[in-house]
């Protein structure tokens, strides 16, 4: 699976057929198009929604309509109605924070944790060799977190997070998990490469996977 690629709905250069057809090639069992929600008016995510549910009947693998929203101080930034008309959200802070904050950091991600219309965090901790890393408690008490609220971490191959470790925590207290590229073109599509050999070195299953009835 590749949950994570972005079209030139937002700041990608290929079209969703594009990431489709890349999909297809690399011989992916599940894609999902999940651009980024400051990018959209009411009318660009109507003709999203449309592009995806049209190119997704005529696709031989699964594709899932997704999108990349944003965590905020005051909440991630998806409305209910927007989210109901997804498959799945990626919520990630995209956020510059002074070194020694990762504890503004860790608060984001527990606001995204407890909000219902989120279902996956996007590339945690790839802001940790700028801000400085957690304690293990504190990385335990966001893992509690996601599996109280059923939520799901991303494997990120752009970034190379989370750490060994952290997914380990994951798969044992039955945190899902899913793989991403992050794409922004077509040829990047599917370069799942380091993600999955993490997820098997963490000794993920296919269960452990969102969307696993999926594959």
């Amino acid at each position: 699976m590749d949950l994570h690629t972005h079209t030139v709905f937002s700041d990608g250069i290929g079209q969703i057929y594009d990431n489709i057809a890349e999909a297809e090639r690399r011989m992916l069992k599940l894609i999902g198009i999940s651009d980024h929600i400051h990018y959209f008016t009411p009318g660009r995510f109507s003709a999203y929604i449309s592009q995806i549910e049209r190119f997704k009947k005529e696709s031989g693998i699964t594709v899932l309509a997704g999108i990349e929203a944003n965590i905020l101080a005051d909440g991630v930034d998806v409305d209910d109605a927007t989210a109901e008309r997804l498959d799945y959200v990626i919520a990630s802070a995209h956020v510059w924070l002074e070194p020694g904050r990762a504890d503004v950091y860790l608060e984001l991600i527990k606001t995204a944790l407890q909000d219902e219309r989120v279902d996956v965090i996007g590339h945690f901790g790839n802001v940790f060799p700028y801000i400085g890393y957690p304690g293990e408690e504190e990385l335990i008490e966001v893992i509690e977190l996601a599996e109280a609220n059923g939520k799901a971490f991303e494997i990120s191959s752009r970034y190379k997070v989370p750490e060994l470790d952290f997914v380990k925590s994951c798969i044992r207290r039955g945190v899902k998990l899913t793989l991403g590229s992050d794409a922004h073109m077509p040829k990047e599509v599917g370069r799942i490469g380091w993600s999955l050999k993490l997820f098997r070195k963490a000794g993920g299953k296919e269960e452990d996977l969102l969307f696993s009835e999926l594959l």
